[in-house]
């Protein structure tokens, strides 16, 4: 009788190669292969040279229950021409951590070790769980070979954000092993989806409120919790859209598989978004972004003082307005918290902007900020769609439905123009 620990596994794949890169997140990889050992997985793990600084092929070994391939030079395995073996062998081949480097060779097609070599020679489908650097993960290279990847069928989980061995802080961590597994079985864990009808697609979302500084002390802002935006941030990624999320100063975590990017005011919110909005398809302003902004922000602390005092303002930038206008701006979708006429309001907002679909709802009096629940009421040019109050999670969904409708329909009349033309 099959015990419960070697039980085969009924969603993952049956036979895997981990490929383990020179990372610090290496340390990590061991883990991985015991969890799916556990689940009834055959791993084969293949190391390259730099991993060997990071994590030994002992311990790889001891979880995996086999010996470790780390060259295309080894005599005993390639003289049948082991490496085609192998890549015949896998099931899927899981790279984890997967680096920038790894990243760079697995787009151009270099065959450097026995490990990339692998993925061009084999028919398996590949899944890259990345680990870098923030400002790596981030730079444009990195993310022009994401794209190519994924354009090839290439699967990511990942990455995460947070507190980097370097010190800093944002997206480039690798997911844990146990998301990582989640994932591969497509056992409903946040993040473990990787198709659906925006796969392969990028997606820039603003989430929460900003902060205007009056003094080193005091700011302007606004209610906004950002519950709604990091929910879309889940919903999107359900259905394989890669996200990066731009989010004022809120107290929430990222949702597995999310990059992110934090920032505090209207004017890092509104670089932020144009640093990293070219070459995306689709851009979501959910961040309550302030209207206003003291003019002139004191270096030191304003003492109080019997006599009143005024503070002047003036626009802070219009990230939302600034995206749809770009010469090839993206699907653009906005978002409008109102306290009356919410339909005349976000109509008028719609068209001012020129943007495609504007999601509105009624704030104050308990309702929309700070709540776990919220009510949509949905605007495009052709249409509208209310949806009735719900939890902000299952509104996200509702919602990331039909932008996805709509952004797939704009992009077929797109087509038809151009081939009329």
């Amino acid at each position: 009788m099959t015990s419960e620990r070697t039980k085969p596994a009924t969603k993952l794949p049956r036979r895997v190669v981990l490929g383990v890169c020179g990372g610090i997140a290496a340390y990590k990889s061991p883990e991985i292969a015991r969890r799916l050992v556990e689940r009834g997985v055959e791993v084969q793990v293949v190391m390259t040279d730099s991993a060997a600084q990071f994590v030994t092929a002992t311990s790889l070994q001891a979880v995996s229950g086999r010996p470790v391939r780390d060259s295309l030079w080894d005599s005993a395995a390639e003289a049948a021409m082991g490496h085609i073996e192998l890549a015949r062998w896998a099931d899927k081949i899981v790279i984890a951590p997967a680096t920038a480097h790894c990243m760079a060779q697995l787009a151009h097609g270099s065959c450097a070790d026995l490990l990339t070599t692998l993925c061009l020679a084999s028919h398996a489908g590949v899944v890259l769980a990345p680990a870098m650097n923030q400002a790596m993960w981030l730079h444009p290279a990195t993310q022009r070979n994401r794209d190519l990847l994924v354009s090839a069928g290439v699967e990511f989980l990942g990455p995460a954000d947070g507190a980097q061995a370097c010190g800093d802080i944002g997206p480039g961590r690798m997911l844990e092993p146990i998301d990582i597994v989640a994932a591969l079985a497509h056992d409903g864990h946040a993040g473990a989806a990787v198709s659906g009808p925006l796969n392969g697609l990028r997606v820039v979302l603003t989430a929460g409120p900003t902060r205007e500084p009056i003094d080193p002390v005091r700011y302007i802002t606004n209610r906004s919790s950002g519950k709604m935006g990091f929910a879309l941030a889940a919903a999107l990624r359900s259905v394989g859209a890669d996200v990066l999320l731009v989010a004022g100063p809120v107290n929430l975590r990222t949702p597995a598989g999310i990059a992110r990017i934090d920032v505090e005011t209207a004017q890092e919110m509104h670089d932020a978004v144009h640093q990293h909005v070219a070459g995306c398809h689709i851009f979501i302003g959910c961040a309550a972004v302030a209207d206003y902004r003291p003019a002139e922000a004191s270096p030191h602390k304003i003492k109080r003082a019997s006599a009143e005092r005024a503070l002047q303002l003036e626009p802070s930038p219009d990230v939302l307005a600034s995206v749809a206008a770009l010469p090839n701006s993206p699907f653009t979708v906005g978002f409008a918290a109102e306290t009356d006429n919410v339909r005349a309001h976000a109509q008028q907002k719609l068209l001012a902007k020129q943007i495609d679909i504007i999601a509105a709802n009624l704030v104050g009096d308990g309702r929309g900020f700070d709540n776990d629940t919220n009510e949509l009421h949905v605007f495009w040019r052709e249409g509208e769609k209310l949806l009735p109050e719900a939890s902000k999670s299952a509104l996200a969904e509702q919602l990331v439905a039909i932008i996805s409708d709509r952004y797939a329909q704009s992009t077929r009349a797109a087509s038809m123009t151009s081939r009329v033309g």
